[in-house]
């Protein structure tokens, strides 16, 4: 049988003072809680009351971000080249809907390419700050606008407004020079804090957009302006319910940039490219402004402000004629004859006689090779200024020795070569110019163990005095060689920015002297005329402006890509990527001169003087007709004894400086016979030449 435990208690007193000592325990521990509690309480009212205060009148208010509308890019004429437009766009914060991915499905139905972005939308939305609202499309047609705004109350999460967005309405004109905005990535974030520098809060703001290339990257600080702000209350769940005008801040603008481009020639030398690839530069010669500076093919900027899809970033990226390359600045090429005025500088600053004759026979023998001319049949007798003009390979060939290649080197630098120039954009090439330091530094840098690999033979000086070998040069340093030429004092220097905000930025004139005698510098202008104007010249046909008596003087270029062996001249029906470089560069009027240009075509049809001038000579007519100087001497009458015919093959006109000049020009520039060049020392070996094109 079973018993149940029990407790006895032998005295009733004992039961009694067990039941009073469990009172007492207990009633004490109540004690002490009251007593704690109270005291908390007396502190938070009393003490503490003025901190908890402000706490929960942040916790009701929230300060958001606004981002600054962004400053303008115009042409030198007020021409809006990058601004703002207004743009409808859907947002979601997800913090306030129920189901992120049963808000996407709900808002696919009504904006059906939101699903095709699916999952960069959920991965933006995920790496958003709490309560931030994300962009999930910009650009709204009106009809999607109020389809959204009609379903919002349906759309827990998601609203549509109305903001300002980047706005290129020139498309490609000026999407290298200029640049474009794109979102910030976790590369930018990464290369701030690599610089020891914490990031603006502004650039986690999803709406936010960074300068990218081009001025919109190189002046991105001053374009940005200062971010504002809104004060708005906020419920326990960090909705918006109210907003404090009176707490808010207004975001400053970023400042306008005005450049020194010039819209319509800019447009026009896009246009005139066509299909061909390459770059272009004009300068004022006066001041060094860059009315123009051009790449192609161009894309459209546009594309990427809201995010380049994919295949239409691939199919830009792939394209073998690079689109996103900026080829004005970033892209180097060999000069070609273009580059044969250095080379008669230099051979002026070496004591060569400019009377002094060569003649061609079509070629010319120099160790155990034989250096082409371009013409097969040789082009007979040359001095300086028929070489030039007919663009005659023997004669450089021939002298370029008695210059050597460091003094070849050392004009070319004098005349921008070799070059990178402050115009307000980073990354540009330098482009290579030979000498003898370089070849042995070369050899250094590439480990060459061979004793004679940083010699630099006499060979090697034949294939640089004619643009081409190691030679590589960028549209933009052509430009600034002409512009210098043409000028003939200064070395001036190109100009891009004119201001920011409402600072000016220095001009191009304020430059050094050039280290050339005018008279030198007539001999190579002269030659230059004759070229564009002289009936036998190179380029007569493609550079008449048909402008009054506006003319050029220009030079012609045709660079071999490749190594034809023993042959001067590629196929002319070759795929793209094995063709030659054509290349034109002038200046007008040659008589006065004020504007300058460099135009390269990559992998040309034919070569300079059948693809490069005659679309430079379209884009210095636009120069020129914008120009009320210009005008007004192309429309003022002819004088009566004006004479309709060729110009003469020495004439140069008036040249800056006034040394020179009409007759005097004829008279300097009029070859006479001399003694047999010497011919230079044979060269025992060194690489292959390039052998030049028809100019």
């Amino acid at each position: 049988m079973s018993h149940e435990p029990s407790i006895f208690f032998s005295d009733v007193n004992e039961r009694q003072g067990s039941f009073l000592r469990r009172t007492f325990v207990l009633g004490g521990l109540t004690t002490l809680g009251v007593v704690a509690l109270t005291g908390r309480l007396a502190q938070l009212q009393v003490v503490q009351a003025q901190q908890y205060a402000t706490l929960a009148s942040n916790n009701q208010f929230n300060f958001r971000l606004v981002p600054p509308p962004r400053g303008r890019i115009l042409d030198r004429n007020g021409v809006v080249i990058a601004g703002n437009r207004p743009s409808f766009r859907v947002l979601v914060v997800r913090d306030e809907t129920k189901d992120l991915d049963q808000t996407l499905d709900l808002l696919g139905q009504l904006l059906p390419d939101t699903l095709e972005r699916r999952r960069a939308i959920i991965r933006d939305v995920n790496a958003a700050p709490r309560f931030s609202p994300v962009p999930v499309k910009s650009d709204l047609s009106w009809e999607e606008f109020a389809r959204v705004n009609l379903y919002a109350n349906e759309l827990p999460g998601v609203m549509a407004d109305m903001n300002e967005a980047r706005y290129y309405p020139f498309g490609g004109s000026f999407a290298h020079v200029v640049g474009y905005v794109a979102k910030v990535s976790d590369r930018d974030i990464k290369a701030i804090r690599d610089r020891g520098e914490d990031p603006p809060q502004l650039l986690y703001n999803p709406g936010f957009r960074i300068g990218r290339q081009g001025v919109e990257k190189a002046l991105d600080l001053d374009l940005r302006g200062q971010a504002g702000g809104t004060r708005v209350e906020v419920d326990a769940r960090g909705r918006v319910v109210g907003e404090d005008v009176g707490g808010s801040v207004p975001a400053t603008p970023g400042k306008d940039v005005v450049l020194t481009l010039d819209a319509d020639v800019q447009n026009r030398a896009l246009e005139v490219y066509g299909e061909e690839s390459g770059g272009c530069v004009v300068m004022d010669v006066r001041n060094g402004d860059i009315l123009c500076m051009v790449s192609a093919p161009s894309f459209d900027a546009n594309l990427f402000v809201s995010g380049v899809p994919g295949n239409i970033y691939s199919a830009l990226r792939d394209y073998e004629r690079k689109p996103l390359l900026d080829k004005a600045i970033y892209g180097t090429f060999p000069p070609g004859s273009t580059f044969k005025m250095t080379t008669a500088l230099a051979l002026l600053d070496a004591g060569v006689n400019p009377t002094e004759r060569v003649v061609c026979t079509g070629g010319y023998r120099y160790g155990n090779r034989t250096f082409r001319c371009w013409k097969r049949g040789g082009h007979g007798a040359m001095d300086m200024h028929n070489a030039i003009k007919n663009s005659c390979d023997t004669y450089f060939y021939h002298m370029c020795n008695r210059a050597g290649i460091d003094r070849i080197a050392r004009v070319a630098e004098d005349l921008g070569f070799g070059n990178t120039y402050e115009i307000g954009i980073a990354g540009q090439s330098s482009g290579t110019v030979p000498s003898q330091k370089w070849k042995a530094d070369y050899a250094r840098r590439t480990g060459a163990t061979h004793p004679d690999a940083g010699k630099w033979y006499p060979g090697e000086t034949l294939s640089v005095a004619i643009g081409q070998g190691a030679l590589s040069v960028s549209a933009l340093q052509l430009a600034v060689m002409t512009a210098r030429i043409a000028n003939g004092r200064k070395a001036i220097q190109p100009r891009l920015v004119r201001s920011v905000g409402d600072a000016d930025r220095p001009s191009g004139a304020a430059a050094p002297n050039l280290p050339f005698s005018q008279e030198h510098l007539n001999i190579v202008r002269g030659g230059m005329a004759a070229v564009a104007n002289d009936v036998t010249g190179t380029a007569y046909r493609a550079s008449q402006l048909g402008l009054g008596d506006i003319q050029m003087a220009g030079k012609t270029g045709t660079a071999q890509s490749r190594d034809y062996g023993t042959g001067s001249r590629g196929p002319r029906d070759a795929v793209w990527t094995r063709r030659d470089h054509a290349l034109f560069v002038a200046f007008a009027p040659h008589d006065a001169p004020r504007y300058a240009i460099a135009l390269i075509i990559q992998h040309a049809p034919a070569g300079g003087s059948a693809d490069a001038a005659p679309r430079a000579r379209e884009i210095m007519k636009t120069v020129l007709l914008k120009d009320p100087d210009m005008r007004a001497r192309i429309e003022r009458p002819a004088p009566p004894e004006a004479v309709t015919g060729e110009a003469d093959e020495g004439e140069a006109g008036a040249l800056p400086g006034g040394e020179v000049t009409g007759q005097a020009a004829a008279e300097v520039l009029t070859p006479s016979p001399s003694a047999p060049a010497r011919a230079p020392r044979t060269a025992t070996s060194g690489p292959r030449p390039y052998l030049s094109e028809p100019r």
